[in-house]
C-alpha cells in the first residue's frame, strides 16, 4: 500500500471546516532551504483553503508572531529552544495535542489497520521533528521500539523491523536490501536532493523500498501533507479551547 498523503490530508482538512475562518497561524523562520520552502508553501495553501491567513515573521519579529492564533517556529532555526520557550502552550501548534508528524504516523498506521503493539519498531533519528516525538508516539502504543541514529546503531538493525519510521534527512539513505519484507515504511525524511539538477525534494528511503514495504509513504506526498493537516487540526482545537464559553 502506497500512502495517499494528499488525500489523506484533503479528507482532514475538510473535517476542520470553518473552525479557522479568519484566524491567523504565524510562522517563525529564517529564509530556509527548498525543504523549509516547501513545507511553508503547503502550510500557505492549507491556510488559504480553510480561510485563515499564515503570517511569516523572521526570529526578531517573534514578539509580533506572538500575536497570532497560533504558532509554529520553522525549524532549523538559530536559537530554536530560545524561540520556543516563548510560545505559550495554548498557541503551541507543534505540540498540543500531538506533535504533527507523530499525529500523521498515527493516523497513517490506523488507515493502513496496523497495529504496533508488540511489533518491532525502529525510528532513524532523534530529532525534535521526527525522532522524539514519534518514539514517544510509538512507546504509547505498546511497540517494541528501538532508535538508530547516524552516529550511534546500525542500519542493519532494520532487517528485523516489522516497522520503521526515519527522519534523519539524509536522501536514499535506506534501501529494499536493509528492510524485511512486508515492513511498514514510513518515510519523514524530507530533505534537499543538491546532488540533482533540480534540487529535488526527496526522503530518506530509496523509492525502490516500496517494493518491499507493505505501507509505503512516498516523498513528496506522503507524510508531509498529512503532518501540516495535523498542524491546522491542532491549531484548530487549541481555538476552540480558548473559545468563551
Amino acid at each position: 500500500m502506497i500512502i495517499d498523503g494528499k488525500k489523506i490530508a484533503g479528507e482532514i482538512v475538510a473535517d476542520i471546516g470553518d473552525a479557522l475562518r479568519g484566524k491567523t497561524l504565524g510562522v517563525v523562520m529564517n529564509s530556509g532551504d527548498a525543504a523549509t520552502q516547501s513545507f511553508v508553501k503547503i502550510k500557505e495553501r492549507v491556510a488559504e483553503r480553510l480561510g485563515a491567513a499564515l503570517k511569516r515573521f523572521s526570529p526578531k519579529q517573534i514578539q509580533d508572531a506572538l500575536q497570532c492564533d497560533g504558532i509554529v517556529v520553522q525549524l532549523p532555526i538559530d536559537n530554536a529552544e530560545a524561540l520556543l520557550a516563548q510560545i505559550p502552550p495554548q498557541k503551541d501548534v507543534d505540540s498540543k495535542p500531538l506533535p504533527p508528524v507523530a499525529a500523521a504516523v498515527e493516523e497513517i498506521l490506523k488507515r493502513a489497520g496496523v497495529d504496533a503493539a508488540g511489533k518491532k519498531a525502529i525510528v532513524v533519528g532523534e530529532g525534535r521533528l521526527v525522532g522524539k516525538p514519534v518514539l514517544e508516539l510509538l512507546r504509547n502504543l505498546k511497540a517494541d521500539v528501538h532508535v538508530v541514529s547516524l552516529e550511534q546503531g546500525s542500519l542493519t538493525d532494520l532487517k528485523d523491523a516489522d516497522i520503521v519510521v526515519s527522519g534523519a534527512g539524509s536522501p536514499g539513505l535506506i534501501k529494499p536490501e536493509m528492510l524485511k519484507r512486508g515492513v511498514v515504511l514510513i518515510d519523514a525524511g524530507t530533505s534537499e536532493d543538491t546532488a540533482s539538477a533540480g534540487r529535488r525534494i526527496v526522503g530518506d528511503c530509496d523509492p525502490s523500498c516500496a517494493s518491499v514495504a507493505s505501507v509505503f509513504t512516498p516523498v513528496p506526498g506522503g507524510i508531509g501533507p498529512i503532518a501540516v493537516a495535523m498542524l491546522f487540526k491542532n491549531l484548530a482545537t487549541l481555538v476552540n479551547k480558548r473559545q468563551p464559553l
